[in-house]
């Protein structure tokens, strides 16, 4: 009756029994208590079968654990892995033979692992404690990360503040009395209505505005099928033309002009040409634009205070290869209102949010104080990146924002396109990565030498790790990419980061464009 009896044989007898030394004396007193004369025979038995219970555990709970061991070293993904494994409890730590079974199969299973079993003491008591301690500290961590971030979490009435104040901006920008100090400098363009569908002719177009320099070749075709055909090549501008001589970077641009029509074979065909020159410019008629200041990573020498179409005219003169009919020099933001105006009429604001950030809109006449007139609507280029530039956005500036422009090209100028623009939003984010990593948040707390790399961390790559198509293990991957060795924690906390400072710059954008429109 006791052999039937559930229980009566507990793990601490299976363990006595398969003692190599004393198991078979063993296994006959727990057997005589059971209320049976066993044979040595039957001792024999009873020790396999204790043996055959055992070792098929042991097997199966390396199984598992080979499993597991496998997914980690797919997950860093390292041709090997180098882990120590955690282990308690009473079968394994009283089985004469259960760890040497366990630790075997573990290792003929995963053989491209190095795996240590490190025997936990008072695991269930010690280990509740230092959960406890361990929630504690995340705790704490996760609220300084959330008091970090709080400051990129504008609420609705600092944005309806922003809103405010950059309404304040553009009044003066287009007030003759204030314009000369306005931060957003709402310069003519001389545009004086939108596309009405009768335009019509072959025109060379060249886009000027970021790291890339365009040339295209734009059919324009009026009647009841309008179209619009359009031919271009890209051409890279290097960073010492960027910030070489302006003879340096207009030649270049010449050079691609050049290349461009050797390639449409039209070298001898003399067409009207629009320049899109996505800086502040001064306009004094269409074909005219004094340039302000360089934006956007340029510093060409000997530019800023002159004609941008004469410096281009000159360095056409100066190849003497072709001639062209310079008619318009453009802002990107009027090309892109005039661009989407053509396909629908009601357009009239053009905003640009991409490597810099700017918007225009077409104005009553009679609110431009700059310009003669009353009469009729003109299209006014904001140059709206400047707002803030006079102390007026410094309450809802970080420490992080200030150290991307103290180290900028431009220092303390286009604040509020440093808050808001491509061209900033991966420093932005690097900088406070750095900081949560000097606090010991991220990477282990240890500041590798490409997270001090300036530029490294592209916005692109910002895009990457928010896109809902991404899954942990891919934004991990994307850091890894950057040289940066995280963990799935880490990627969280980053993908937070990313999230804040791409939300801020959207809502700026936004509260500016509600300015312009309400």
């Amino acid at each position: 009756p006791e052999l039937l009896t559930k229980g009566k044989i507990e793990t601490k007898h299976v363990s006595a029994i398969e003692k190599s030394k004393e198991g078979l004396t063993k296994a006959k007193e727990i057997l005589t208590r059971l209320g049976v004369e066993p044979s040595e025979d039957d001792c024999i038995a009873v020790q396999h079968v204790c043996a055959i219970v055992s070792f098929r555990s042991a097997n199966l709970i390396a199984a598992t654990l080979g499993a597991i061991l496998t997914r980690l070293k797919d997950n860093k993904n390292a041709p090997r892995l180098r882990t120590t494994v955690g282990i308690d409890g009473s079968l394994y730590k009283m089985h004469p033979q259960y760890s040497r079974r366990l630790h075997k199969t573990v290792r003929r299973l995963v053989p491209e692992s190095d795996v240590r079993f490190l025997l936990s003491e008072s695991g269930s008591g010690k280990g509740a404690a230092l959960v406890t301690a361990w929630a504690y500290r995340l705790a704490d961590q996760t609220r300084q990360i959330a008091e970090t971030l709080a400051e990129f979490r504008l609420t609705k009435d600092q944005l309806l503040e922003v809103k405010k104040r950059m309404r304040t901006e553009i009044q003066n920008g287009l007030s003759k009395n204030t314009q000369n100090t306005a931060t957003v400098k709402m310069l003519p363009t001389y545009v004086r209505s939108t596309p009405d569908g009768s335009e019509n002719g072959d025109f060379l177009a060249l886009d000027l505005g970021g790291t890339n320099f365009r040339v295209l070749l734009v059919k324009i075709r009026s009647g009841k099928r309008r179209t619009v055909e359009m031919h271009n090549k890209i051409y890279a501008i290097p960073i010492e033309v960027m910030q070489g001589t302006g003879e340096e970077l207009f030649d270049h641009i010449v050079y691609c002009i050049s290349d461009f029509l050797d390639y449409m074979g039209m070298k001898n065909a003399r067409l009207p040409l629009g320049f899109t020159f996505s800086f502040p410019c001064r306009q004094t008629s269409l074909d005219a634009g004094i340039l302000v200041n360089w934006t956007k990573g340029f510093k060409a020498t000997d530019c800023e205070g002159e004609d941008v179409v004469s410096l281009l005219r000159e360095g056409i003169k100066r190849r003497e290869e072709f001639d062209l009919d310079v008619v318009a020099v453009v802002n990107d933001t009027v090309g892109t209102m005039m661009t989407c105006a053509y396909e629908e009429p009601t357009c009239e604001v053009g905003l640009i949010a991409g490597t810099g950030s700017n918007a225009c809109y077409m104005e009553e006449m009679r609110n431009i104080e700059t310009v003669d007139g009353v009469d009729g609507r003109m299209c006014v280029n904001m140059e709206w990146g400047a707002f803030g530039d006079n102390g007026c956005l410094d309450d809802i500036r970080t420490q992080y924002d200030n150290a991307v422009d103290d180290l900028s090209l431009n220092a303390g100028k286009q604040k509020y396109e440093k808050m808001c623009s491509g061209m900033y939003l991966g420093e932005i984010v690097r900088n406070i990565l750095i900081d949560l990593t000097k606090r010991g948040f991220l990477f282990r707390g240890q500041i590798s030498e490409t997270l001090k790399t300036r530029g490294i961390f592209e916005t692109k790559f910002l895009s990457q790790i928010e896109s809902d198509r991404l899954a942990l293990l891919q934004v991990r991957g994307i850091l890894q990419h950057l040289g940066l060795d995280s963990t799935c924690d880490d990627s969280i906390i980053v993908k937070e980061v990313c999230g804040a400072v791409s939300r801020r710059a959207a809502q700026l954008c936004g509260a500016g464009m509600a300015a312009v429109v309400d």
